[in-house]
């Protein structure tokens, strides 16, 4: 199941697509600022990334230009009101591999980003394995020897950035800012029963001290 991140400030819109495409059998995430949207692809790898051109604070345009000046690879649409030729050459100057001019249909949204799935087949890995426990981002599963169990989105995505920064301890606090979305209306106790919960499917496959707790440190997966 490929992974998308939709990046757009219009809440209807986004609620829209990201309904669209989830029924479409896509992964999706979503980021409502550019700031937001930065944080994220920090810390999380996807497939495509749908970007609105016109977002508040940071804009599009400028995400995109971060993105790939640090390295990013990971395909970009553009969504804008704008229609003009020099707009979209600056744009796919800029780093971006299509552009999708608003309004349009969610069919040639999806269709879209087929078409980048198909040009980055076999480039993005899906699985990390860390200390003998590899996990599957897409499907969400964690296998362990020939155990295997299945975390929720947001118990797969806290699990990812922990094995994605090894060796390093994070406060509730720290991955409540990391993990969650800005806009998220949920507390560092969330994070806690996150954790819980991720503990929990991982002692089933034997996994129980893969994340290490120190009291005043926060949580952390060595790497050896």
């Amino acid at each position: 199941m490929p992974k998308l991140l939709i990046v757009e400030d219009d809440q209807e819109l986004l609620r829209h697509i990201s309904a669209w495409l989830t029924s479409e059998k896509y992964l999706v995430e979503s980021a409502s600022s550019g700031e937001d949207a930065l944080q994220m692809l920090n810390n999380f790898n996807f497939d495509v990334i749908v970007l609105d051109w016109n977002l508040s604070g940071i804009t599009g345009l400028e995400v995109c230009q971060k993105f790939r000046k640090l390295g990013g690879t990971t395909p970009i649409i553009f969504l804008t009101g704008e229609s003009d030729i020099d707009h979209k050459e600056l744009g796919l100057t800029a780093g971006a591999d299509d552009y999708l001019t608003k309004p349009f249909h969610e069919r040639e949204l999806s269709a879209r980003i087929k078409s980048l799935l198909r040009r980055a087949a076999g480039l993005t890995s899906n699985d990390l394995t860390v200390k003998g426990a590899t996990l599957d981002i897409l499907t969400r599963n964690v296998k362990y020897g020939e155990r295997t169990t299945r975390l929720s989105p947001r118990e797969t995505s806290l699990l990812e950035f922990l094995m994605r920064h090894t060796n390093r301890f994070y406060s509730s606090k720290n991955l409540l800012d990391s993990v969650w979305p800005m806009d998220s209306e949920v507390s560092e106790e969330t994070v806690r029963t996150c954790m819980k919960t991720l503990r929990h499917k991982l002692t089933e496959i034997e996994l129980g001290d893969l994340v290490k707790t120190v009291l005043r440190q926060g949580y952390c997966i060595e790497s050896e």
